[in-house]
């Protein structure tokens, strides 16, 4: 009896057999799989203003703070970007990620409770957690999952950056297979587009069940312009996924790097 069968198993009970590989194109024939996935959490924060003025010191200047938070990183290894926020001067970012989401509860939080982060003000609208995903055809599988969004977002000239969630409608979950990747590879090969201009290269990130608005995909889009990444965003409008089944977007958090640390 084959272990697929033995009582007790799946099968034999009549459930369906769940695979939570994530699977890439072949290699020497073989079909790559792969059971790991980065994991990135994006937290943005407002610095109190202080009794000095804005750049006066690290008690009232954001990117002071900034710039200390990034030696704690660094002190820590601690994989990490920092942001200057450029919707709010008062503002920052930080970037950081692991194979273990545990890395940010037991490494990450604690950085709040501490200086310069003791006092600040999580902005909630602006969390976002996701993990790294394949679509099944990616000739080096372990590169896409595990460093490609390690270095599109320390890449040193590519220093603007643009963090959304999305949401679909699920109209596009009733699609047939066919007719999904249609939509899909239109939708890519613009993005695709971009990259090979060197305009914008992206992270893009699953966070079905983990994410506090019920959205599906945290996307991040890096260049070193802002301009082509509003221009891609505009570009994706017109594609059949947008307009048709994208029910939500937003917000969008524009950070601009100060500094990143790489364990």
């Amino acid at each position: 009896m084959s272990e697929a069968n033995a009582p007790g198993s799946p099968e034999a009970k009549g459930l369906a057999v769940i695979d939570v590989n994530e699977y890439g194109g072949k290699k020497e024939g073989v079909k790559q799989s792969i059971n790991r996935r980065l994991f990135m959490q994006l937290l943005v924060f407002r610095v109190p203003r202080g009794t000095q003025p804005i750049s006066g010191g690290k008690s009232s200047a954001p990117d002071a703070v900034g710039a200390e938070l990034l030696g704690i990183l660094k002190e820590r290894k601690i994989a990490g970007v920092v942001y200057a926020d450029t919707m709010d001067p008062r503002s920052l970012g930080l970037l950081t990620w692991s194979e273990d989401p545990t890395h940010f509860v037991k490494n990450v939080r604690p950085l709040f409770t501490e200086a310069p982060l003791a006092d600040v003000e999580l902005r909630d609208d602006f969390a976002m957690l996701g993990r790294s995903y394949s679509t099944g055809h990616e000739p080096e599988l372990e590169w896409t999952l595990l460093k490609r969004p390690i270095e599109n977002a320390t890449n040193e000239v590519t220093r603007w950056h643009v963090w959304y969630p999305l949401r679909r409608k699920g109209a596009f979950a009733k699609l047939e297979p066919i007719e999904q990747s249609h939509t899909l590879r239109e939708h890519a090969a613009l993005g695709i587009a971009y990259g090979a201009q060197e305009l914008a290269t992206d992270i893009r990130l699953a966070c079905h069940g983990i994410d506090a608005g019920d959205n599906e995909f945290v996307i991040g889009l890096m260049g070193k312009d802002l301009h082509p990444l509003s221009h891609l965003v505009q570009a994706m409008r017109k594609t059949r996924q947008t307009s048709e089944f994208i029910e939500k977007m937003g917000p969008f958090f524009v950070g601009y790097v100060l500094g990143s640390s790489r364990d």
